[in-house]
């Protein structure tokens, strides 16, 4: 799968991936793009899994089920957030971050 491609490239592009969701954690004020944004990361610490694991042990699977593991815990993670910006957009009619404060007690 990956035996043509060098490691740098790889990491290269997760980092990039890493630091899109990171400015867009920070930037942005949808809760979607968020969620997205966090997504977005969680996909880049998958790929830094599998390169590591690849370079690195070969002929073992342990990024590989780690790898596995993050993703079960990311579609948690969304079922859960899709489902509170559900509640708060039938409350308040929107779903930016500023506008919600009714949630804070």
């Amino acid at each position: 799968m990956i035996e043509g491609i060098p490691m740098q490239h790889l990491l290269i592009v997760s980092l990039f991936m890493f630091f899109a969701g990171v400015c867009g954690f920070i930037i942005r004020k949808n809760m979607i793009t968020i969620l997205m944004s966090v997504e977005l990361i969680l996909n880049a610490v998958n790929i830094n899994l599998l390169v590591f694991n690849k370079y690195l042990f070969p002929e073992q699977l342990q990024g590989h089920f780690f790898a596995l593991f993050v993703m079960g815990i990311a579609a948690a993670e969304a079922a859960v957030a899709i489902a509170l910006i559900i509640n708060i957009y039938r409350r308040l009619n929107s779903i930016n971050v500023e506008e919600v404060t009714e949630m804070k007690y």
